[in-house]
């Protein structure tokens, strides 16, 4: 079954192929209306993340921004990095490297 990674919680998502791009589009269309109580802007990227299981255009895009995002972070702020345990010595997280550790 597939499922979303955030930190230290994992998300189960439909079996179904359509019913995941569905909950996508949904959160994305929803996610404009962040100004309303209980809806949010934080949809946005959710549904990003839905969606890029499904479309491998959108999980390239997801996957640029996420690699732009942890090497700016690591010029920036090392400290936090080192901190939160996603840079060892310069190094990339785990899941971003290309090979296989030995």
């Amino acid at each position: 079954m597939k499922h979303i990674s955030i930190g230290k919680w994992r998300i189960c998502m439909p079996a179904s192929r359509i019913g995941r791009i569905i909950i996508g589009v949904l959160l994305i269309i929803l996610g404009f209306f962040g100004f309303l109580p209980v809806l949010g802007f934080w949809m946005i990227p959710l549904g990003i993340a839905v969606l890029s299981y499904d479309i491998p255009a959108v999980r390239r895009l997801r996957r640029r921004f996420e690699v732009w995002m942890f090497r700016r972070l690591n010029r920036c702020c090392p400290r936090l990095m080192a901190w939160s345990g996603l840079s060892r010595s310069g190094a990339q997280p785990a899941r971003m490297r290309r090979t296989p550790p030995r």
